[in-house]
């Protein structure tokens, strides 16, 4: 994909900014929760009891819903992929450390980071996981990579970026819900510190792309409007387990989603409508014949997809996942 020489100066001109931001979507490392303090803490006599009482409350998930938890753990484990892509994009510079995005993206990879370890530690004491298959699906995760269709450009990457933050936000919120619902109120915070992570990393990719509408709006508007096309995948979208194709297990995975009502369809399209509402894109001014037809095509998308959802069946539960134990 060539892209316009313009994309390194905007880059350059908003990364300018970057630093004055960081208090406002990152957090101080000694200030923020670490894994530690919601797990049984195995120095303590208390541990072993500890561990019974989180294992009987974790009895009482429901299937579909550990199904959930383990593709949003091997999702959230996958940072190594993530970290190197973002590292590729146009404007950022792995070779120079200390600037502005480099520090950005390592900064907020290291508070992603803590999601997958929390979660991976929760499902390993809760006796209901088979660990070994989980680990292989993530080291298949890892190793197979990803394609989300951004390539280098930072315009298409800041919107799948805010995109899949609200997604994530959503995910994690909805399990946070459920849990509370089945008394499981430890997982239910953990659930509830991760959804509220994901909500401030949205905040700060969206805050990006409202930067780059005030200087580029033509060029933002036709990223938004090619990757509203393509249709943002899921980074999980290669998730698979031993034997079986790529992407079928994911297939299963959003189906279990579906049917928990953790993340559906009409979710999809509320985070775009959000988005629209957000960018103020009825209003971006300035905007060149192709932009214009960019932004027809994105005002009416939401309309044109409610259709199509609203005729969609989830299907029942007609899968074994290898990851679940009990």
């Amino acid at each position: 994909m060539q892209l316009p020489s313009t994309r390194i100066e905007v880059m350059k001109f908003i990364g300018q900014k970057i630093d004055s931001i960081y208090d406002e979507f990152l957090k101080p490392v000694e200030t923020l929760w670490q894994p530690a303090d919601f797990l049984p803490d195995s120095t303590k006599e208390s541990f072993f009891t500890e561990v019974k009482l989180l294992q009987e409350a974790a009895r009482e998930l429901s299937y579909d819903y550990i199904a959930v938890l383990v593709g949003d753990t091997i999702t959230e484990e996958a940072l190594p992929t993530y970290e190197s892509w973002l590292m590729t994009v146009e404007g950022i510079n792995q070779q120079e450390p200390e600037q502005s995005w480099t520090k950005w993206v390592r900064a907020w990879t290291a508070e992603e980071n803590r999601h997958g370890d929390l979660l991976n530690k929760y499902l390993y004491l809760s006796g209901r996981v088979n660990m070994r298959a989980m680990e292989v699906s993530t080291q298949y995760l890892i190793s197979d990579g990803f394609d989300i269709e951004t390539g280098t450009d930072p315009y298409r990457n800041f919107i799948y970026t805010s995109f899949q933050e609200l997604a994530t936000n959503i995910s994690h919120r909805r399990t946070a819900t459920l849990a509370k619902q089945c008394g499981n109120h430890l997982l239910s915070k953990m659930c509830g510190v991760i959804a509220a992570d994901e909500m401030r990393h949205a905040k700060a990719y969206k805050s990006f792309v409202n930067r780059i509408f005030e200087v580029d709006s033509s060029e933002m508007m036709l990223a938004f409007e090619d990757m509203m096309r393509k249709k943002i995948v899921m980074p999980a979208h290669f998730l698979r387990e031993t034997g079986v194709k790529l992407s079928e297990t994911f297939s299963h995975y959003s189906d279990a989603a579906q049917r928990l009502g953790v993340y559906t369809t009409h979710d999809y399209i509320e985070i775009m409508e959000s988005l629209l509402d957000e960018w103020k894109i009825d209003k971006v001014p300035d905007l060149n014949d192709a932009g214009e037809r960019a932004r027809d095509y994105l005002m009416a998308l939401p309309a044109r997809l409610r259709r199509v959802a609203d005729r969609t069946k989830v299907p029942e539960l007609a899968y074994n996942f290898s990851w679940i134990s009990a």
